[in-house]
């Protein structure tokens, strides 16, 4: 039978504690941010008057890191709501608070972790949205060249290669062209992944990487991903067709 004492040594386990240099202690948390592996850190740092404890700016870090806005109007009114309550957001875009008695540290800790997961969601929802809404204006316009064209087309497409890698859409010509929606700098990478695998497997294939813009994947990343897949390009909506249609050229089934 599961006991209190158990219990509370199972729920305590979850939490990572560890001392750094100048007495700060840094608890890294069982909550993740939205969407991510990466576990909340918070930070209790002592000074004369009681303790600061913070999440060290990375709720920011991570969702600009994902493409989220962190001056969203969202955003801003999250922050107005926060007034009153013992956590702020200052310079850096650092989430705090001050507990002015040992008490108050712990419920303070959780207190700041909360706000870190709720910023870093809030500031990244709408970027979830477009990157949805982009893959599917990709698919919509790959679906359309197809049907002039009259060849087949899937979209969402398990690639036959290892690694269990999934296409926005693949047009099957003699040479099958294989369309990856680079929504962000990891999806740009799997494009990369996936013209190598084809490669080492000698399997015909061409991999087209379309970016909504460079600063949405990074300009180091997208002048890499110009050697490492057949095309990456930023996506334009008028020329996009007629670029499907000269790489299927010469190779229909």
């Amino acid at each position: 039978m599961l006991t209190t004492v158990d219990l509370k040594r199972s729920l305590c386990s979850l939490f990572d504690v560890n001392e750094d240099a100048g007495g700060v202690q840094r608890v890294v948390m069982p909550l993740e941010y939205s969407g991510s592996s990466d576990r909340i850190v918070v930070r209790i740092r002592p000074f004369a008057g009681g303790y600061q404890i913070d999440e060290n700016g990375e709720a920011a870090f991570y969702a600009a890191l994902n493409g989220g806005d962190v001056d969203a109007d969202a955003v801003t009114r999250w922050i107005e709501e926060l007034e009153g309550t013992p956590v702020s957001i200052g310079d850096g875009e650092i989430i705090s608070a001050i507990a002015d008695e040992e008490r108050l540290v712990a419920p303070y800790v959780f207190r700041v972790a909360e706000a870190a997961q709720q910023l870093h969601a809030i500031a990244t929802v709408r970027t979830e949205r477009q990157t949805s809404d982009f893959a599917e204006v990709i698919k919509q316009a790959v679906k359309q060249i197809a049907t002039e064209l009259k060849i087949n087309f899937e979209s969402d497409y398990n690639l036959p290669i290892a690694g269990g890698l999934r296409a926005d859409a693949v047009l099957f010509a003699e040479t099958p062209l294989i369309v990856i929606a680079a929504t962000n700098s990891t999806r740009l990478l799997e494009a990369e992944v996936i013209h190598m695998q084809y490669r080492v497997e000698a399997k015909p294939g061409k991999v087209i990487a379309v970016a909504q813009s460079q600063q949405a994947v990074g300009k180091k990343q997208f002048e890499r991903a110009l050697y490492y897949t057949h095309k990456a390009l930023v996506y334009d909506n008028s020329a996009f067709p007629a670029l499907l249609a000269s790489e299927l050229s010469g190779s229909l089934q």
